[in-house]
């Protein structure tokens, strides 16, 4: 008689397993867009974690969220190239 741990094992192997979602993104439909980033584009940038650092603290001291800070100082930069600040 076969070992039953043995027989689960390889029954298991025999039935297609589930796909795991574990670490993947569900793109969001356009229903599903939050609210509050209706009407926005995205601004990205690839900087160093030294710059990420500093700015999450900046943001945390200052008690505003980065995106906040970040609108704050593409306004000032605007008005520093002679543009008209958005903010």
């Amino acid at each position: 008689m076969a070992n039953s741990l043995q027989a689960v094992l390889d029954s298991q192997k025999t039935e297609e397993a589930p796909k795991s979602n574990r670490g993947r993104k569900r793109a969001r439909s356009a229903s599903e867009t939050r609210r509050s980033r209706q009407d926005t584009r995205l601004i990205g940038g690839h900087f160093s974690p030294d710059i990420a650092r500093q700015i999450r603290i900046l943001a945390a001291e200052e008690e505003m969220t980065v995106q906040a800070l970040l609108e704050e100082a593409l306004s000032d930069l605007f008005v520093k190239k002679g543009k008209k600040a958005i903010v």
